[in-house]
């Protein structure tokens, strides 16, 4: 959420950066609001000011010992008047604080102009055996997509999940299924031992207040599955792992935080219809590792290039083709003050498809979640910067080590960094 007191100060400047994100956002309505706020807070204030000379008058004339019924007639006036213009000016400070709260975070400098994803900028690619620069190595053979390639070995099976669940659900099973753990695992144990994060065990499910500070809603509530108690299904671990620290007051050698999970992930519109209806790229539950980042204000973005690095080194590991790109203003999401993405080369498709965002949200969700730290000992609370990052999907880690790990001979060959993980196999094979 944006700061109603630097929005008042720089109306035209807040403005101008809001519209880099194009759809045409202004902020029309809170002038309006705040003109009205502006004249009902001086009526406010002049009842106020009336009231207080009558009660000091009546007070003398009590001493007096002199009659004051004329003035109790005016208090009796002026207190009603007062009562409705207080209530009036209440009723005015939600309706600005519903508005705040539906406007996005601001740009950074740094973010390119644009207004979609055509318009994102490549910062670096990376390819095995290259480096950075690279490009990925065609396959000598036509290159199968990770659904043909699933199907065939026995690993993958969508009929079932639909037949189970529906559309955009799927089994894995046998070594499908230990894939699927082993890629989770290996990215849980990167980002603990190396990458400094403590591995957090989340609840799955979280209440509107929850969802609230980091942003999902109001905005975004169509897009979440709902229990019948109220709680959500998270859209992403990044939602229960921010709001650790929801409330809090932290001290200045607790930060910064690092924080890792890997957990389901539900999300009820998987993309605009008709678009990835086949395969695992887009499905109503999925699992990710997530990482997040609660630090000091000058630190966030020497921080998200960190963060961005830790992801970047997950998909290195296991020797798959990527690139880096900035989302311009008009793609990024709802919270985030800058934002890259990873995108991970498919042979089967012919293209880069995202497979982790790392965005620097600076105080925005803080301050809806009253998130705070004390630079100094004794001094005043200041508001955290957060981050997060997928780090990274597993489902399509998956596609992905499926695609570029296929042979000619129909099998698939595991990176190294996950043999451990899958007991010894280095290759998986096609059922007989």
């Amino acid at each position: 959420m944006l700061d109603i007191k630097q929005i008042r100060a720089d109306m035209e400047g807040v403005e101008a950066k809001l519209q880099r994100r194009g759809g045409g956002l202004n902020l029309a309505a809170l002038r309006d609001l705040d003109q009205q706020q502006r004249a009902l807070r001086v009526q406010t204030e002049e009842l106020q000011a009336k009231r207080n000379a009558l009660s000091k008058e009546i007070g003398a004339r009590k001493a007096q010992k002199a009659d004051a019924a004329d003035l109790f007639e005016q208090m009796k006036e002026i207190g009603p008047a007062l009562k409705a213009k207080e209530a009036e000016l209440k009723e005015l400070d939600e309706q600005v604080q519903t508005v705040v709260e539906a406007l996005p975070n601001t740009p950074h400098d740094s973010v390119p102009d644009g207004a979609d994803e055509n318009d994102n900028v490549e910062a670096r690619r990376w390819a095995p055996g290259a480096g950075v620069g690279g490009e990925p190595t065609p396959l000598p053979f036509e290159a199968l997509n990770h659904w043909d390639i699933g199907e065939r070995l026995g690993i993958i099976d969508f009929e079932a999940g639909a037949k189970i669940a529906g559309a955009r659900f799927t089994v894995f099973k046998g070594l499908g299924a230990r894939l699927s753990r082993a890629l989770a695992n290996f990215m849980l144990d990167l980002h603990t031992g190396e990458h400094g994060y403590m591995e957090v065990l989340p609840p799955v499910m979280a209440n509107a207040q929850t969802l609230f500070g980091t942003g999902q809603l109001p905005k975004f509530e169509e897009d979440l599955f709902k229990t019948q108690d109220d709680l959500y299904l998270i859209p992403t671990a990044e939602v229960p792992l921010t709001n650790l620290v929801a409330g809090e007051i932290l001290e200045a050698d607790q930060l910064p935080l690092r924080m890792t999970a890997w957990t389901g992930c539900f999300r009820r519109e998987a993309g605009a219809a008709g678009k990835d209806t086949r395969g695992l790229i887009r499905q109503h539950q999925f699992d990710k590792v997530e990482m997040v980042q609660v630090v000091r204000p000058e630190e966030s973005y020497d921080a998200l290039e960190a963060l961005t690095g830790h992801a970047e080194m997950v998909l290195q590991r296991l020797e798959l083709p990527y690139r880096v790109v900035t989302l311009c203003a008009g793609d990024m999401g709802f919270g985030a003050t800058k934002t890259y993405d990873l995108e991970v080369w498919l042979p089967g498709a012919g293209r880069y498809r995202e497979i982790s965002s790392c965005s620097n949200t600076e105080s925005f969700q803080a301050r809806r979640m009253k998130a705070r730290f004390r630079p100094e000992p004794q001094g005043k609370p200041e508001l955290v910067h957060t981050l997060n990052g997928s780090g990274v999907a597993v489902g399509r880690a998956l596609v992905a080590v499926l695609e570029n790990g296929q042979q000619a001979d129909g099998s698939v060959r595991l990176p190294k960094a996950l043999v451990p993980y899958m007991g010894g196999v280095e290759v998986l094979t096609p059922a007989p």
